[in-house]
């Protein structure tokens, strides 16, 4: 009995052994799973974290000299690997592919007569501009315009002195005013200030035109007014002159912008002592527009992964404009209104295939995030460089306090730079564009940033090959090449398409090589989508509508004749467009 009772207790024992065992090896296998399945999850709000504002490390890969490496925030190493040079090249990156069978013309017909034909006397305009320096070229060139259809003498424009810029220089500490009325005294008789009549002086009539004022709208608006009082001055005039006009008056817009308005003699040696810098530590350079600023960001309304901090930060800056709507972070990069940050920007380069020899010039002011944000773009591109880098303190003490003399410096070393590139459509940027289309479609990237986000978003699923091929394939039709943008489509000062002319000798060359080797280009479905993003997310000044004169509703705040007095309300509230446009 005793045997017995030992024989059970021992086979009790045996399995009650083999069942702790058995629960344990389940147990570690359930164990090994879960851990297995936590690591194959990707990580959460990926396309924020590749967003964070560019904060990864960088490190060459100790396997290939020629590869950097880039790791994430918890030091994981990637399988996304960024070649350090810009690889094999199918064409010239420097140059636009038949550019040379294009070139700027802006020659006025036989029919637009001569300033001194139609000039009416005692009819001047004045105008006064507004924002910063670019969005103020926009005014002048287009107040010359204006002055032209009202048969008036332009008085040279008053430069905006009070807006968020705070820039007290006149138009002659920018502009050479000598040069303008030299240069236009064909089309447009401009003089300094208004003549006095004996011991009179006309007192001009102050007042406001609509923006998109086409021909109609100011022989109905301004005219009458000129006509009556012998001067008038528009105020904040910006935008104000129709995107579509004749011919003629187009190519006076080219004329003006491309060829009478000239930096004074202190800004344009400056410029090119600073363009002579960067010429002689590379054969070629590109110069890059950033617009990385706080107040750009806050703007867009977009998110980089800068968790609290950043949405404390920024949300600081948007309650400075109570017009200012917070809108969908992830919809706007969607939408393609979120610049590109630092890092993206410098890996859409490389992607291009410009390599880390290439040497850069930055056209920024304070970079959100510090040199924290730009360290992954100079990773990529150790030769860096800006004003402050190519020149002295001393050099740059006479413009250093005015915040349109520094923005005209960037202006010149970006116009001469062999490539631009501008991470917003801002008034810079449409400028630049035009103005290297009309000098020979210098090459003008664009980020096609609806497109590029997706990529960005998810680079470290796909190997460095496939993420430039995506890059190159959604940057056809933003690089600045001829025909990118059709005829009249945008702002008339990014496609000056009246004032470019072909090469008759050049381009019955090119059609014959054309059909000799069948080389004629049919636009695929991409090119096609692509070509069209180009133009769907233009600032809404490239989508109103010409303004004719005929709209109502504006009775209360105008004259019986539609216009609207300018009472020059006073705002503590900076306008956004002031702010961010250049």
């Amino acid at each position: 009995m005793a045997a017995a009772q030992r024989r059970r207790h021992g086979s009790n024992g045996r399995r009650s052994r083999l069942l702790r065992g058995l629960c344990v090896t389940v147990g570690g296998f359930l164990v090994f799973f879960v851990v297995l399945f936590v690591l194959a999850l990707p990580p959460q709000n990926e396309d924020n974290q590749s967003r964070s504002r560019g904060r990864r490390n960088l490190s060459f890969d100790d396997g290939a000299d020629d590869w950097l490496e880039f790791k994430g925030e918890k030091h994981e190493v990637t399988h996304f690997v960024v070649p350090v040079n810009g690889g094999e090249k199918k064409h010239n990156i420097w140059r636009s592919k038949d550019a040379e069978y294009l070139h700027g013309c802006s020659n006025a017909s036989s029919k637009f007569a001569r300033a001194n034909m139609i000039t009416q006397p005692n009819r001047y305009l004045l105008i006064a501009t507004s924002g910063g320096l670019n969005q103020q070229r926009t005014g002048i060139v287009d107040a010359v315009v204006a002055a032209r259809i009202l048969n008036a003498t332009l008085v040279v424009p008053k430069l905006d002195q009070r807006s968020y810029w705070k820039d007290s220089s006149d138009f002659a500490d920018i502009f050479d005013a000598d040069w303008l009325i030299s240069f236009l005294s064909n089309d447009v008789k401009v003089v300094k200030d208004i003549p006095k009549h004996g011991r009179k002086s006309i007192s001009p009539y102050r007042m406001r035109v609509p923006r998109k004022c086409n021909e109609r709208c100011y022989e109905k608006r301004v005219l009458p007014v000129l006509m009556k009082r012998h001067a008038a001055q528009l105020s904040k005039f910006d935008y104000r002159l129709a995107n579509k006009l004749p011919a003629d008056l187009q190519k006076l817009r080219c004329r003006v912008n491309y060829h009478a308005l000239k930096f004074t003699m202190p800004i344009h040696h400056m410029g090119e002592v600073l363009v002579n810098r960067m010429k002689m530590l590379s054969k070629h350079y590109i110069a890059l527009h950033l617009r990385f600023e706080p107040d750009m960001l806050a703007f867009s309304g977009c998110y980089y992964g800068g968790g609290e901090k950043e949405e404390r930060e920024l949300g600081a800056i948007r309650k400075r404009w109570k017009t200012l709507h917070v809108g969908n972070p992830d919809r706007a990069r969607r939408q393609g209104r979120c610049p590109l940050t630092p890092e993206e920007v410098g890996l859409m380069l490389r992607a291009l295939g410009y390599g880390s020899d290439v040497n850069i010039y930055v056209a920024s002011g304070e970079v959100y995030g510090g040199e924290d944000t730009l360290a992954p773009l100079k990773a990529l591109f150790p030769n860096f460089h800006s004003k402050d880098t190519l020149a002295s303190k001393e050099e740059l003490e006479p413009f250093s306090a005015f915040s349109s003399r520094m923005a005209a410096l960037d202006f010149i070393v970006c116009d001469e730079s062999d490539v631009f590139v501008t991470n917003n459509n801002g008034n810079m940027a449409k400028i630049l564009a035009g103005r290297r289309r009309y000098f020979g479609h210098k090459p003008t990237i664009r980020p096609n940033a609806k497109k590029l986000y997706r990529i960005f978003g998810n680079r470290n699923n796909m190997t460095w090959e496939e993420f430039a091929s995506k890059v190159k394939t959604h940057q056809r039709g933003f690089m600045g090449a001829p025909n990118e943008i059709r005829p009249g489509r945008g702002e008339f000062h990014e496609n000056p398409s009246t004032c470019i002319c072909e090469n008759s000798d050049a381009k019955l060359r090119k059609d014959s090589r054309s059909r000799k080797f069948g080389l004629g280009k049919i636009q695929t479905k991409v090119e096609a989508e692509d070509s069209d993003d180009h133009n769907s997310d233009d600032d809404f000044e490239g989508t109103d509508a010409d303004y004719d004169g005929d709209h109502s509703g504006l009775q209360d705040t105008q004259k019986s004749n539609g216009t609207i007095v300018d009472d020059d309300v006073n705002s503590d509230e900076p306008e956004l467009e002031d702010m961010l446009s250049d």
